[in-house]
C-alpha cells in the first residue's frame, strides 16, 4: 500500500506541480509587454522562477535521493513550457523559444550540490538555495535579452485593454540602482533557502 501512495503521490507531483509551474513561469516571463517596467518585472519574475524551480527540484532530489533529478526536473517544466508555448505561438502570440531552457543550469547546480555533499540535505538547503537564488536571475537576463524588441511588438501585438496594475505610468529607470540582476540574485539568494526547505 505505501509503495502505491508513493508512487502515486509522485505522479501527482509531477502533473499538479510541473504543470502548474510551467503556467505560472509563462505568466510570470511576459517581459514583452513591460515596456517601461522590463527591470522592475524582470527582478520579481527571476525570484518568482527561483523559487518556482527550487521547490520541484528538491522535492525531486529528496524523494528519489538520486543527483541529477533536479536538472530532470528542469527538463521536464522546460518540454512542458515548449508544448503550451508552442500551442500559444500557433494561434499568433509573441513567444521566443529560446528563453526557456535557462532553468537547466540552476538546476545543475542543484543537482552538484547534493552530490558534492554526499547528499546532505541541510547543505542542500543552504548551498543549493543560495546557488540557485544566485545564478537563476543570471541566467534569466537571457529572456530578456532574447526576446523581441518591447516596443516593436507591442505595436505589432497590441492589447486593447489592460487591468490598471499593468499599464505604465512613467518608466521605473534607476528604482532598483540599475542593477536588477543583484536585486533579483541577493533575494533569491535567501528566499532560495527557505523554498529549498520547503521542497
Amino acid at each position: 500500500v505505501m509503495v502505491w501512495l508513493r508512487r502515486c503521490t509522485h505522479y501527482l507531483f509531477i502533473v499538479v506541480v510541473a504543470v502548474n509551474s510551467t503556467l505560472l513561469t509563462i505568466n510570470a516571463g511576459d517581459y514583452i509587454f513591460y515596456t517601461d517596467w522590463a527591470w522592475t518585472s524582470y527582478t520579481v519574475f527571476s525570484i518568482s522562477q527561483t523559487l518556482l524551480l527550487i521547490v520541484g527540484a528538491c522535492y525531486y532530489l529528496t524523494f528519489t535521493g538520486v543527483p541529477g533529478t533536479a536538472t530532470y526536473y528542469a527538463l521536464i517544466m522546460t518540454v512542458y513550457t515548449w508544448v503550451a508555448k508552442g500551442a500559444w505561438f500557433s494561434l499568433g502570440y509573441p513567444y521566443d523559444f529560446i528563453v526557456t531552457p535557462v532553468w537547466l543550469p540552476s538546476a545543475m547546480l542543484l543537482d552538484l550540490v547534493y552530490w558534492a555533499t554526499k547528499k546532505n540535505k541541510h547543505s542542500l538547503i543552504l548551498f543549493g538555495g543560495v546557488l540557485v537564488g544566485m545564478s537563476l536571475p543570471l541566467f534569466n537576463m537571457v529572456n530578456l535579452i532574447t526576446v523581441a524588441d518591447p516596443l516593436e511588438t507591442a505595436f505589432k501585438y497590441p492589447r486593447p485593454t489592460l487591468p490598471p496594475y499593468m499599464t505604465p505610468i512613467e518608466p521605473q529607470v534607476g528604482k532598483f540602482y540599475n542593477s536588477p540582476v543583484a536585486l533579483g540574485a541577493g533575494a533569491g539568494a535567501v528566499l532560495g533557502c527557505t523554498f529549498a526547505a520547503l521542497g
